[in-house]
């Protein structure tokens, strides 16, 4: 959506908002913290983040890669800063045709800073003078599809103190086709103001957003005052003078003074406000919450038109179904459905067509660093070990598994002793969501859609089962009615008691004057996708740790024994039944622990232990005596019998 109309909307409603700026980091595990941080931020509310411009090489290639993932796989309305620095006609085509492919429909056209290894500003041979002629390519080259924006300076810029002269170069650029202005940033509220009065009087009628610098460390606000040559008020520095070397107590007055600053702009009637975060939230959730702008502190739940998180992607606005196996794993099936037709339609379509991508796409593998994984997840041992990971995972002090990109929501706490002892007992629960019989649509937990409709949801669990239980968690799954279930191992043996391949929707919605809509599914032909992607997240699980570990032995058999089971209670009004399944079940040797095979090494024995007790959880052998050893034969497509 066009940011001019977005704020359009908000000044209807006289509705503050904001956004945040967000620049490329140098290094790829710089990169992937950002996007957790973005993620995190995207819960504050912005209305849209902008990316700065790498002019050159990589960075610029950089800028187009982190617009494509938080427009695709991060659902974040993206502007795409790009200047004319050190761009040749081309690279400007190449940087336009990778956002519009993206689905981004907003750029910040700049003429930008020159090189470091110059002093003066020059137009690169073919390129763009100025920002007005940039943004007169654009409009000649992609018509309306994209809302560009242009930057404006209360106090001058780097090369041009004037700032009545700025103003007309502003005129021309609004003339030459820009929609929005975004302001350098400042700290004396009546200079921008005063500007910003100017600005109306030569005829500049467009949306200006005033850029808003939080206060991190005392440092870096000087610094970057004297970079902007930026006026600051002396209270200003009165305040923060005697506490400079303390950083919070730094951040606590900066929030103070800069949430005043901003209580001015908008009882001036600016209702909009765009942060420079610097690539750190803490600052500017700070202002924020003083503001009471998020959802927390405002009272106001943040829109949710669906379930999950829309992607923002080309072609993707409309999709309106998907799988519930990757509801944790939101960039995983952003990925590997990129190429699929069905969305235009907004329907799943026939999965059964050219569909699910490669594994080794996007987001589908394991996240982190083996150093940063080993420092979270520790070393387990014994299978307590990896059910204390996932309890702590379900209590909230863990921030993630394997299986999940973030954090537990809120929508568990009413089946959360459930999960727990599930986990407790052996069983590893990676997904699940409860009954929901008809929650309001603003429900601060399990609402989604416009407001003044109904939503529903049947109880949902996925997780992994060993062999010595699997037998009877089947034979209990085929004597409720109420239920429907796939199971698969690695192997790809698929259990399931289904008449036919077709989705069963487990989350729908109930709306004036539309049609039902279901929005979750379950179905086959996704879950054997989902199948292949859940046991290479436990492998690379394992790969995290050395070989002949114990604990890369024990992730190992897990992956290698396990089945991934899912259950749905096709009886929304129940919501503990779909755990009665598990009563009285409890996997064996719990505390057997997986012993690390010796390296072979100069003057060290070597000692195998592959095949005794120590390398393998009691909880994780087959009974090889006895019918507890044998599990239901496969029915393909129909119900399992004794």
């Amino acid at each position: 959506m066009h940011i001019s109309k977005k704020l359009a909307l908000a000044h209807q409603q006289n509705k503050p908002t904001f956004s945040f700026e967000f620049f490329p980091p140098k290094t790829a595990q710089g990169v992937q913290n950002l996007y957790d941080r973005m993620d995190r931020m995207h819960n504050l509310g912005p209305a849209f983040i902008d990316i700065t411009w790498g002019a050159g090489g990589r960075h610029s290639q950089l800028t187009c890669e982190m617009v494509n993932a938080t427009q695709n796989y991060y659902g974040l309305e993206t502007c795409m800063h790009l200047t004319c620095t050190d761009m040749e006609r081309h690279q400007v085509d190449e940087a336009l045709r990778r956002a519009y492919k993206a689905g981004c429909t907003n750029i910040l056209a700049l003429r930008g800073d020159p090189p470091r290894d110059q002093e003066k500003w020059e137009a690169k041979e073919g390129g763009f003078r100025y920002a007005k002629d940039l943004v007169k390519y654009i409009k000649a080259r992609y018509s309306d599809h994209f809302d560009i924006g242009v930057a404006g300076y209360p106090e001058g810029c780097d090369d041009q103190r004037d700032v009545d002269l700025l103003i007309d170069h502003l005129k021309e650029k609004v003339d030459a086709g820009a929609s929005f202005v975004i302001t350098q940033m400042f700290y004396d509220v009546d200079i921008f103001l005063n500007w910003v009065k100017k600005c109306r009087e030569r005829g500049i009628n467009v949306p200006i957003l005033p850029g808003i610098m939080p206060i991190q460390t005392y440092a870096a606000f000087v610094r970057r005052a004297n970079w902007t040559k930026c006026h600051v008020p002396p209270e200003w520095f009165d305040a923060l003078e005697p506490v400079k070397n303390d950083d919070a107590a730094v951040r606590a007055i900066g929030k103070d003074l800069v949430a005043d600053m901003c209580r001015k702009i908008l009882d001036a009637g600016i209702l909009h406000l765009h942060f420079y975060t610097m690539n750190l939230a803490q600052a500017t959730r700070m202002v924020l919450e003083d503001l009471s702008l998020t959802p927390e502190t405002s009272g106001l739940r943040l829109e949710k038109p669906l379930p999950w998180r829309q992607s923002l992607g080309f072609n993707r606005r409309d999709e309106t179904v998907r799988p519930i196996f990757w509801r944790n794993r939101n960039a995983s099936y952003i990925s590997r459905t990129a190429d699929w037709d069905e969305f235009p339609n907004g329907r799943w379509g026939d999965s059964r067509s050219p569909a699910f991508g490669e594994l080794d796409a996007y987001g589908t593998g394991l996240k982190g660093t083996n150093e940063a994984n080993i420092k979270l997840w520790g070393k387990p041992r014994s299978l307590r070990d990896v059910t204390t990971l996932f309890v702590r995972f379900l209590q909230g002090t863990l921030d993630r598994l394997p299986w999940s990109e973030g954090a537990i929501s809120a929508e568990a706490d009413s089946i959360k002793d459930d999960l727990v002892k599930l986990n407790k007992h052996g069983f590893l629960t990676i997904n699940s969501q409860p009954a929901v019989d008809g929650a309001s649509s603003t429900h601060p937990v399990y609402g989604w859609g416009p407001a003044g409709g109904w939503v529903y949801q049947k109880s949902y669990l996925e997780l992994l089962v060993f062999p010595s239980m699997f037998k009877t968690v089947m034979e209990r799954l085929n004597t409720n009615k109420n239920l429907t279930y796939y199971a698969v191992n690695r192997k790809g043996e698929l259990y399931t008691n289904t008449k036919d391949e077709g989705p069963n929707a487990v989350t729908w919605g109930i709306f004036p004057n539309r049609e039902i809509v279901q929005p979750t599914i379950v179905e086959t032909v996704s879950f054997l996708a989902w199948k292949d992607e859940a046991f290479r997240l436990g492998q690379d699980w394992a790969k995290c740790y050395p070989a002949g570990s114990g604990s890369r032995k024990l992730i190992e058999k897990i992956m290698d024994e396990c089945y991934l089971v899912n259950i749905v209670n096709n009886d929304f009004h129940q919501n503990h039944e779909i755990f009665e399944l598990f009563e009285g079940l409890e996997a064996q040797d719990l505390d057997a622990v997986v012993e690390d095979t010796v390296a072979d090494h100069p003057g060290n024995g070597t000692r195998d232990v592959s095949n005794g007790d120590a390398s393998v959880t009691g909880a994780e052998k087959s009974v090889t005596n006895g019918e507890q050893n044998k599990v239901p034969s496969k029915a393909s497509g129909e119900a399992l019998t004794n």
